[in-house]
């Protein structure tokens, strides 16, 4: 049976969209162009019946007004696997709540294209997936060892203490010369095994966003903190400014797209910082698609669904 034309969207709540800034909105908009209706839900919204797997959707008109963006049609059950695509989109955490909505996804007809592939979003872990490309990176060591982190501080006087499933910059902390026992005893209780790096003053320029899409290197933009602060992340009141990848970057972003695309991951995105991948690649709801369009006039919305149909 020929699916219809329908993309089912798995994202946060439809009314909280940032109109100005949101990716999933931007291909959303770009596919209804070509002529595809968009069901919405969350995650709370699945359920596995009879052997399908279903969600609570709203049919959503979108718009590119600020305002009223949108317009729900209707709602209904409906079978996931009658959808000829569905775009996994909500923002992390990365829990086990987000990794119960990919096994639900599991589930799906062959025939329905789920992106990001659910398998190997859970297989590709945002920060330790980048320790395959060590060698592209700072200094960098993974550990849950106070001890270790007491002497990677010593060598390297600044450092960045990173949680291995945290996103949008959230939760980092800087380290200078004194170890914060109590801080970061208590850091490491709450996550576990992290990311301890080397702190690249750079940063304070920018890192520089990479879009890959298909295993292609499509674009890339420039993140610039706000005043009196290391992070660059949008959501961080970063600024994204137009950007080009020097010879060194092109070649690590080719390697790491390669390698993305062997492991079934469509859409992604990477952080260098002067030259260095940070550790960050992106690959649950990878951002940054309408500040490239801004500062470009390129609408890779438009690359995203010419690639997802050479897939089929």
């Amino acid at each position: 049976m020929t699916k219809k034309k329908i993309i089912a969207i798995q994202g946060d709540e439809v009314s909280k969209i940032n109109v100005r800034t949101d990716t999933t909105l931007m291909l959303a908009i770009e596919a209804q162009r070509r002529g595809y209706a968009i069901y919405w839900y969350k995650v709370n919204d699945l359920m596995f019946k009879n052997g399908r797997v279903f969600a609570k959707i709203k049919n959503v008109k979108f718009n590119n007004k600020k305002k009223n963006f949108y317009k729900i049609i209707s709602t209904k059950n409906f079978c996931l696997s009658n959808a000829r695509y569905v775009l996994m989109r909500q923002n992390p955490p990365f829990n086990m709540k987000y990794i119960t909505g990919t096994f639900f996804l599991d589930c799906l007809d062959q025939k329905t294209l789920v992106l990001n592939n659910p398998k190997a979003v859970r297989n590709v872990s945002e920060k330790f997936y980048s320790a395959q490309f060590h060698k592209f990176m700072p200094d960098t060591i993974f550990t849950n060892d106070i001890n270790e982190i007491r002497k990677f501080l010593k060598i390297y006087k600044k450092i960045v203490l990173k949680p291995i499933h945290g996103y949008s910059g959230k939760n980092i902390i800087f380290l200078e010369n004194k170890m914060k026992l109590k801080i970061v005893l208590n850091f490491l209780k709450s996550n576990g095994h992290i990311m301890v790096q080397k702190f690249l003053p750079e940063i304070k320029k920018g890192d520089k966003r990479i879009f890959i899409i298909n295993g292609k290197v499509k674009g890339c933009i420039t993140r610039v903190p706000s005043n009196n602060s290391f992070l660059s992340n949008l959501s961080q009141g970063g600024t994204a400014i137009k950007c080009r990848l020097t010879v060194k970057e092109k070649r690590m972003a080719v390697k790491i797209a390669k390698k993305l695309k062997k492991d079934n991951i469509f859409f992604a995105g990477i952080d260098f910082v002067s030259g260095n991948l940070i550790g960050d690649i992106n690959v649950t709801s990878p951002t940054g698609l309408p500040q490239f369009r801004d500062l470009t006039g390129i609408n890779l919305a438009k690359d995203f669904w010419d690639e997802i149909i050479k897939l089929k």
